[in-house]
């Protein structure tokens, strides 16, 4: 299996309406809940993980950059 990066979802602002609606009246802390609990559930719905790794690799891309080197800058 691979992951299908291509749109898939029938309805998808009635998808990202019942995502925001999940959240409502939530605090910062329940939603970051949610969201944890939400991964997990569908991670182990899809569980290949293969896939899992390509998509979570796809989800880091331009978030975070990538350390080039673990070593510390020379002192000057």
């Amino acid at each position: 299996m691979t992951l299908n990066l291509e749109p898939n979802i029938g309805s998808p602002d009635d998808f990202y309406q019942e995502l925001i609606d999940l959240h409502r009246d939530l605090t910062d802390e329940q939603s970051a809940t949610v969201n944890a609990k939400l991964i997990l559930l569908l991670a182990n719905h899809i569980g290949d993980m293969e896939v899992l790794r390509t998509a979570m690799a796809a989800a880091r891309e331009d978030v975070a950059a990538t350390p080039t080197s673990t070593s510390l800058p020379e002192p000057r």
